[in-house]
């Protein structure tokens, strides 16, 4: 199946029931609403309304399926949740319509305003509603009957890896698992399952995500080797993958990642996503728009410390730093130099509150905090974020997964400029600190809202002035 061509066919649809239905409401006010109020029929010829409507209101319709995330896994939706997602923004876009185009049109009276909000958005949802229906119900099709279907890794080859790859095999009606082979838990290492190649064992399983282009994994391990799911839900989770589990399984990562879907009576569907698809893109807009007026706004504040630092001591102005962000991909984190030239040749060293590596200028930064500023160009890039837990470098990830191997769980979120354990602990000085810290980074994955974040940035602007940083 190509990915790309459908989801063109989803955009393409929208365009269209988004452009039909305001064509149809249009003829409505002109020959319903407007006829009523002047006694007579309202030519359209050529309204600039109607052609500016047929341009501008498609568009803010598609702003709000992408904002929402509709087109993100076009294909594993099924036709309640199709009516769901579709009702739901067609709520939210109708009033938009109707605050912006409608509410200020000269009517009758007041009921022809509710009358017409009505009919917009009963004509709007209704075709987008239909023509949605008809292309998830192609898509069901095509994989119920194996046409369509996600590259799947089987983690296990016991007893229950034996059954399940029979029950998925035999079935009239196909779940959409397109088998490419199986990875083997710690018994029977060298046994085969049914015919399906090996591929390794789950210890290579991030390797062969990677070079088989698996889309599902299922693990379905027997009971004597359900020590091995959370270590294997841990390499799984920062992989652009969808995860199902055996039901047995289940219990042994309940608290960690979330309930989304259960599939027939035998795989329940774990969700690695911390928020909604509408506030993430909130978040990432929010973010974008903070950067931008920080940078700008700020940008005399940003010469002057350029200016300090160059006044204090020699040395580059900007300091950049390899550091590990979003599904452990590297990336070069951007900071205000705080430390003395050649300050790590003796290797790599956390800063402490006595440091004498920090140069006066730079003492006075890190407790402000005002080195991190740089940082905005990072959440312009989208390498951050401007709260999420702190980016550490691959030389201290090491040291800090062999005490806390959970800590890859923050992966799964961009790290940010502040973050919970920035403002609860602060600057961490050794690796121990940084497992404590590490604690209020885990607490705010699992609870991450945009209401948490403003109270995030509240408290470290706090910190800012007060001067309150290590």
């Amino acid at each position: 199946m190509n990915k790309r061509f459908q989801i063109a066919l989803h955009i393409i649809a929208d365009l269209t029931g988004a452009s039909l239905a305001w064509f149809l409401f249009f003829l409505y006010r002109k020959h319903v609403v407007e006829a009523v109020k002047h006694g007579y029929d309202i030519p359209i010829n050529n309204d600039l309304k109607l052609i500016a409507g047929l341009i501008l209101i498609p568009a803010m319709w598609l702003v709000i399926y992408a904002g929402s995330g509709y087109y993100k896994n076009i294909f594993r939706r099924s036709r309640l949740r199709e009516l769901e997602m579709t009702l739901l923004s067609g709520v939210t876009g109708s009033l938009c319509v109707f605050f912006v185009l409608i509410l200020d049109d000269s009517v009758g009276n007041y009921r022809d305003y509710y009358r017409s909000l009505l009919v917009y958005f009963t004509l709007h949802t209704g075709i987008t509603m239909l023509l949605r229906l008809l292309l998830v119900s192609r898509t069901i099709y095509k994989i119920q009957h194996r046409k369509w279907g996600y590259r799947t890794l089987v983690v296990g080859n016991g007893k229950n890896a034996i059954r399940l790859y029979h029950e998925l095999e035999q079935a009239k009606r196909s779940e959409g698992f397109f088998m490419v082979g199986f990875v083997s838990g710690e018994n029977n290492p060298a046994a085969a399952l049914n015919g399906l190649q090996a591929l390794g064992t789950w210890k290579d399983i991030s390797r062969i995500i990677s070079e088989h282009r698996i889309e599902d994994v299922i693990i379905c391990m027997d009971d004597e080797e359900h020590h091995l799911v959370p270590q294997v839900v841990d390499l799984i989770q920062n992989e652009p993958v969808h995860l199902k589990i055996m039901p047995d399984s289940y219990g042994m990562v309940l608290g960690m990642v979330k309930m989304n879907n259960i599939l027939g009576a035998m795989l329940v569907e774990v969700d690695f996503e911390v928020m909604p698809q509408w506030q993430k893109t909130a978040k990432r807009f929010f973010d974008i728009f903070i950067s931008l007026l920080a940078l700008v706004i700020g940008f005399p504040v940003l010469c002057l410390i350029a200016l300090a630092i160059v006044l204090d001591s020699p040395g580059s102005i900007f300091f950049r730093q390899e550091r590990i962000g979003f599904r452990g991909k590297p990336f070069m984190i951007y900071k205000f130099r705080s430390m003395k030239k050649d300050a790590e040749k003796s290797g790599p060293q956390l800063s402490s509150e006595h440091d004498d590596r920090r140069t006066k200028v730079g003492a006075f930064l890190r407790k402000s905090r005002l080195d991190e500023l740089p940082q905005f160009i990072n959440v312009l890039i989208g390498d951050m974020s401007i709260v999420g837990p702190r980016p550490e470098r691959q030389f201290f990830i090491d040291q800090i997964v062999k005490k806390a191997p959970y800590y890859v769980r923050l992966h799964r979120i961009k790290p940010g400029i502040t973050s919970w354990g920035q403002v609860k602990f602060g600057y961490a000085e050794n690796v121990d600190q940084m497992v404590e810290r590490m604690k209020y980074d885990i607490l705010y994955l699992e609870n991450m809202s945009l209401g948490l974040d403003v109270k995030i940035m509240i408290y470290t602007a706090l910190i800012m002035i007060q001067g309150r940083g290590k």
